[in-house]
């Protein structure tokens, strides 16, 4: 029995692996990669799905899960994640005068804020650290979810708060998305050229924080001074 229950930990710590390796899987890709039944394959994901480690998209192939990315940040842990983060998220608040946040994947479709480097403006977004947003309908939520627009960037006017517009982009480190940087702002005080230039800093910051985690290029600083 004991033997048997490693072997059944061993397929789907394989199957794990395959999903959060590339590109998304179908199940029978998936179980032909890890040399498994279908139906093996198919039991096996639709446990991992259950805890969070695996998801489907709207093709119906796997992906992975928010469990398994919010555990990969963790992994880095988050304390690395943040200290990796602090240094230009002070640069982009410095920048702008605004709020900059870290969040990463939570539960239950929930983004959850794990660092601030609060704004000096006297009217400023107060600390949510601690707290979760949904990911639907909001800037870090499109970012975490990998649906970053080719801009580099996302924009949501009136989503958790209706007086504030996100402005969000990727923490990225081999491909995969471990984090969103936005910078919450009252939305009277923002402007399109506005929004264009703090979209451009957190691409410039994103990128300095990638170069940190040995994941990406140089990045150009010279937007973050």
């Amino acid at each position: 029995m004991a033997e048997a229950s490693t072997r059944t930990v061993e397929r789907a710590l394989s199957l794990l692996a395959l999903v959060c390796e590339g590109d998304p899987l179908s199940l029978a890709e998936s179980a032909r990669r890890a040399e498994l039944s279908p139906s093996t394959s198919l039991r096996l994901l639709r446990t991992l799905e259950a805890a969070g480690f695996v998801r489907r998209d709207e093709a119906g192939d796997f992906r992975a899960g928010s469990r398994i990315v919010q555990l990969g940040a963790q992994a880095l842990s988050n304390d690395n994640l943040v200290r990796a983060c602090e240094p230009v998220m002070r640069e982009v608040s410095e920048a702008t005068g605004e709020s900059v946040y870290l969040s990463v994947a939570g539960h239950a479709e929930q983004a959850l804020y794990v660092a601030i480097h609060e704004g000096t403006h006297s009217v400023r977004h107060a600390n949510w650290v601690g707290r979760t947003i949904p990911l639907e309908g909001t800037a870090a939520g499109q970012v975490l979810r990998g649906a970053t627009p080719a801009v580099g960037y996302v924009v949501v006017e009136r989503g958790v708060e209706l007086d504030v517009t996100a402005i969000a982009a990727p923490v990225s480190a081999h491909g995969r998305v471990l984090g969103a940087i936005s910078v919450l702002v009252p939305s009277y005080r923002i402007t399109k050229p506005g929004v264009k230039r703090f979209g451009q800093l957190l691409m410039d910051a994103t990128a300095a924080i990638e170069q940190a985690l040995g994941s990406a290029a140089p990045p150009q600083r010279d937007a973050l001074r």
